[in-house]
């Protein structure tokens, strides 16, 4: 069995893919960009994500994008799965987790959606390469 994911998986995975640079947002969250194109970034704490029994605003969410809605909906839609969205990224093709969840995902689901996420915010070229490297098929 893969070992379960953990928050500094996604340190791990999104700065090793290709022609990374992290930025740091206003409270120092990084936001991982493949040619100035964001690809995942650490949210800081936000009205629209908050816990319904405290109103607390959660300090973890991890922002992920996704190639298509269609993609979005696989991910968000089944109650137990640890990605979601809320009403502010209605239209944005991108998921939200919570690191405190990250663990439910196994390391290798974990990589395959931060590699989708960044093969969706390259450049063609730099995403047709990486994948001819792997020897992968477009999805």
């Amino acid at each position: 069995m893969a070992r379960r994911a953990r928050v500094q998986d996604v340190h791990e995975v999104a700065s090793a893919m290709p022609h990374v640079t992290v930025e740091y947002g206003p409270q120092d969250n990084p936001v991982y960009q493949v040619g100035r194109k964001s690809f995942v970034f650490f949210r800081t704490p936000r009205p629209d994500a908050v816990d319904p029994d405290t109103g607390e605003r959660y300090g973890d969410v991890i922002v992920i994008w996704v190639p298509s809605e269609s993609d979005k909906l696989a991910l968000v839609q089944d109650p137990d799965s640890p990605f979601f969205t809320t009403a502010h990224f209605d239209g944005h093709l991108s998921v939200l987790v919570r690191g405190s969840r990250i663990r439910e995902l196994g390391l290798d689901e974990l990589t395959e959606v931060i590699q989708d996420a960044w093969l969706c915010r390259a450049s063609a070229a730099r995403a047709r390469r990486w994948l001819a490297e792997h020897r992968l098929r477009p999805s």
